[in-house]
């Protein structure tokens, strides 16, 4: 008799155990980490919670079609997640859709028609010579006049000079140089914003607006309204407070005058007081983030601005260059706020600039993304307006909760009527499956951002149906080997290699419809696509680490071996055959001399 072999599959078939504490070990870390992460509940959608869903189309302009491209979008929605912030708005979505949507979910509790305004509207970007700089909440008051610009004034410049003339050595600010270009060479740091006890403002023109207006507060018009009151704006303005960063500088023309806030580099808030648009951000021709390997300054922002906007920023860093800090800077200026504060040295007169600094490369393609979202070609438009009640969504969700456990009632009942004690095995794997389900859409709110929608609570409703047939498929298999007269232990692991062919073509077809549909489909859809794969992949890891397991350990059990008439496998319910027995043939007669009779 020759001993059966001992592989693998053996191993495993004899140690169920292993398995079933590999996935309590796996729903305990989970549970852990949802409950460590505070988010003990999947985060709701709009539909849900309540709130405003606003979905924009892009619109090129005329003979600029390739302009809707990935990187278009994705900067679209970066602008648009910094409006949206601005708004002082919590737990906010702003997501592309296709290659040419983009979907803002904004919660209750946020005013709709201002954010309807502030995501619907073109980014404006503007580079403004820096009047006066200090940081928020410094006791700067009073009227700036050229005698608060003393000694303080003499240091920055020298801070200043250190900077231009030993480009390589670590400064306290980003470090930006200038592109070599056909006529002259510059260097200039980014974001070096000078912070002072009290306002500063250089008494004499340090640029010219686009229309030939000086932008800067002169002596003469010190006792100007305007000025005055723009003195006013800027002493009272708290940029640490996100309702007045929101509205600083609201109403200012580009020919204005105007006040701003910026974060500098430690993530301090700044405040400024910037002079009129030496330079429309639609006159950068192109911006990009690279590593400069050859003055070993890292990752830099290369910008190259039109041709009139060459020669206007010429013309303004040329006469910047001219004064001290910090009214030597330029404020690269979006939405109005500051983004970059870099200085200049000299006049950058090729149409090339470079910034460099202490950036990194996400920082820096942020900036270069900026820079170019002002000369982008798109604007957009609004397709829809949702907007859904927090008690409305409240009883959408009660409504999904009924008809999720009026499904899962159903198919508890079928299981128990037709499977009898094998019901037991499916309402555990049933249970083991939901559990994990809630637990992962909960850590993927904080996470990615995922947010459990009216179409994601049908796709979890639709997958308790292709969990249970994944148990059907197994109990199935188990019952046909003993109608065929093996016995219990034996049809278990018999019918485990057929029944998990079967399993895994099924859930791999409903995993390719679900990304099939989460790819070409748009807005909520996505949501029901997203759920209907993820509970399948979970169906795949608890048949095989529970259900199979679970059922290996019950077959061991006599109510089961024994075909107890309740336990779901009883032979003679089940019409088994009897059990095959091997007959010996009878043995041939021995040869020996053959009777010439019979021959």
């Amino acid at each position: 008799m020759v001993a059966p072999k001992k592989g693998k599959n053996a191993s495993a078939q004899s140690k169920p155990g292993r398995s079933l504490a590999l996935i309590l070990i796996a729903i305990v870390a989970l549970t852990g980490g949802m409950f460590a992460s505070g988010h003990t509940t999947p985060r709701l959608g709009i539909d849900l919670a309540g709130g405003t869903s606003i979905t924009l189309r892009a619109v090129p302009e005329a003979g600029q079609e390739s302009a809707i491209n990935k990187t278009n979008m994705d900067t679209a929605v970066e602008i648009m997640n910094r409006r949206v912030n601005g708004l002082g708005v919590s737990e906010a979505e702003v997501q592309t859709q296709g290659d040419r949507n983009i979907i803002v979910n904004i919660p209750k509790g946020t005013n709709s028609k201002e954010a309807r305004q502030q995501v619907g509207t073109t980014a404006k970007l503007y580079f403004r010579p820096v009047l006066a700089t200090e940081l928020s909440g410094a006791n700067a008051t009073g009227t700036p006049s050229a005698s608060e610009t003393g000694g303080a004034s003499d240091k920055a410049t020298d801070k200043a000079t250190d900077k231009a003339t030993d480009g390589d050595k670590a400064t306290d600010g980003d470090k930006a140089s200038g592109t070599p270009s056909d006529s002259a060479s510059a260097s200039a740091t980014s974001q070096g914003r000078a912070a002072s006890d009290a306002l500063k403002a250089d008494p004499s023109p340090s640029a010219t607006s686009s229309d030939g207006a000086s932008p800067s507060p002169s002596a003469s018009a010190s006792g100007d309204d305007a000025t005055a009151k723009l003195q006013q704006q800027y002493a009272a303005l708290d940029c640490t407070d996100k309702n007045a960063r929101a509205k600083a500088g609201d109403g200012a023309k580009p020919s204005e005058q105007t006040v701003a806030c910026g974060q500098n580099s430690q993530g301090q808030w700044q405040k400024y007081i910037l002079g009129a648009a030496a330079v429309d951000g639609t006159e950068v021709d192109e911006a990009e983030a690279v590593y400069n390997t050859q003055t070993a300054a890292g990752w830099t922002v290369t910008m190259k601005f039109t041709d009139k906007g060459s020669k206007k920023f010429a013309d303004i860093t040329g006469k910047l260059a001219q004064n001290q800090s910090p009214q030597n800077q330029f404020a690269i200026v979006l939405d109005n706020e500051v983004v970059s504060d870099p200085y200049v040295s000299q006049a950058l007169t090729g149409g090339n600039a470079e910034i460099s600094g202490s950036f990194d490369q996400e920082e820096a393609q942020s900036l270069a993304n900026m820079l170019s979202y002002g000369a982008l070609p798109l604007t957009f438009k609004e397709d829809s307006v949702t907007t859904v009640t927090a008690a409305l969504g409240g009883e959408q969700l009660h409504a999904g909760l009924i008809a999720g456990a009026i499904g899962l009632a159903l198919v508890v009942l079928y299981l128990l009527f037709y499977y009898r004690g094998l019901s037991f095995i499916a309402v555990c794997s049933l249970l083991v499956s939901a559990g994990l389900t809630y637990v992962i859409m909960a850590l993927l709110g904080p996470t990615i951002g995922f947010a459990l929608n009216l179409p994601a609570v049908c796709g979890a409703i639709v997958a308790i149906g292709i969990t249970a047939d994944s148990f059907i498929v197994y109990f199935e298999r188990v019952r046909d080997e003993i109608r065929e007269g093996r016995t219990l232990r034996p049809a278990v692991e018999r019918a485990w290699p057929r029944a998990r062919r079967t399993i895994l073509v099924s859930d791999f077809v409903s995993f390719l419809a679900a990304a099939v549909l989460f790819v070409v489909t748009v807005g909520k859809v996505q949501g029901f696509a997203f759920t209907l794969g993820l509970t399948t992949l979970l169906d795949v890891v608890v048949v095989f680490l529970f259900t199979k397991p679970l059922l290996t350990l019950m077959a061991r059990r006599k109510f089961f071996s024994s075909g107890h008439k309740w336990s779901g496998l009883d032979p003679k319910a089940l019409g088994a055959k009897p059990p095959l027995r091997r007959t010996r043939r009878p043995s041939r007669p021995a040869a020996g001399p053959v009777d010439p009779k019979e021959a």
